[in-house]
């Protein structure tokens, strides 16, 4: 058996759906791993590494031919749902620093050391004894209520809560009456972090994908008037605070269309609590008054300052 299968029965073994289980995710955890076609389990290693590290001991030592743009695909396929069940860990950094690694945690290492010895069955029991299975966390997801959201004319299943609640009010309450006719080119789910992401869109307008972290909650775009919309679903955090436009404008530095800011609200008690925080020259929406808006200063009403 090659490595790469034994990577995908340690996956299996582990608990990974059958898409954490591809090529991958196997070269991705041969990689953070440091084992090559010749090395040991038990020799695992957890060094620090960046996602290039891991593409380049892909192509070396098992004959991939991934190119550098493929380190998105590697973070959504692999990283992030290894990162759910206590696989690996980031070291903090910024996710658009050269310096952003991650490495094995401390656990899944000693259980990666323990593959294929005497001590593997007693190691797997104690890892599922502490951390659910990924497969169970995302069968039991989808086992949830999903609201109904129609965006550009096309219907997408958002979980519950308050946020998706405010969200959804957002796209079918916000939108056509303050920004009719426009496009969403940007929504998230709580579950599915980008649910709508028109990248090719969003590229043309100068949008820094890289920080796809650092997204509104929603993006909409009015082309007739070539304003772009961001904004922020508040239920608990997160207002168009100074801070906040600082972070947008430097990642839209290059968005020449004219840029609006809204923070959004279920309620105007939420409202309140983050009212002192508002930033100058945004607006604020409230869902239980949808046919009004705040505007917070300015020479003039809704439009891109």
């Amino acid at each position: 058996m090659s490595k790469v299968d034994e990577a995908r029965e340690f996956l299996k073994l582990l608990g990974m759906p059958k898409a954490q289980q591809a090529d991958i995710c196997c070269y991705v955890l041969l990689a953070m791993a440091g084992i090559k076609q010749d090395t040991a389990w038990t020799n695992a290693k957890n060094e620090w590494i960046r996602i290039h590290d891991m593409i380049q001991f892909a192509n070396v030592y098992y004959g991939s031919t991934y190119a550098e743009n493929s380190r998105e695909t590697f973070r959504k396929q692999a990283l992030h749902h290894f990162r759910n069940v206590a696989f690996v860990e980031d070291n903090g950094k910024a996710t658009n620093s050269p310096n952003y690694k991650y490495r094995l945690t401390e656990e899944i290492l000693q259980i990666v050391k323990a593959f294929q010895t005497s001590e593997w069955q007693k190691s797997i029991n104690w890892f599922l004894k502490y951390h659910e299975r990924l497969v169970d966390i995302y069968t039991s997801k989808k086992k949830m209520t999903m609201v109904p959201v129609c965006i550009n004319g096309v219907d997408f299943p958002f979980s519950t809560g308050k946020h998706n609640e405010l969200q959804k009010a957002i796209i079918e309450e916000f939108a056509p009456r303050f920004a009719p006719g426009s496009e969403c080119l940007y929504v998230g789910d709580t579950i599915e972090k980008d649910l709508v992401k028109n990248i090719e869109k969003l590229k043309k307008l100068g949008f820094e994908i890289t920080l796809h972290d650092k997204m509104p909650d929603v993006i909409l775009y009015k082309e007739d008037k070539n304003w772009i919309y961001f904004i922020e679903s508040v239920t608990s955090v997160g207002p168009m605070d100074s801070k906040r436009i600082l972070e947008l404008t430097e990642i839209t530095k290059n968005v020449t269309a004219g840029k609006i800011f809204v923070t959004a609200f279920l309620d105007f008690k939420t409202y309140k609590r983050f009212s002192e925080t508002l930033a100058w020259e945004t607006e604020v929406w409230i869902a239980e008054m949808p046919e009004h808006m705040i505007h917070l200063n300015g020479n003039k009403f809704l439009g891109p300052r």
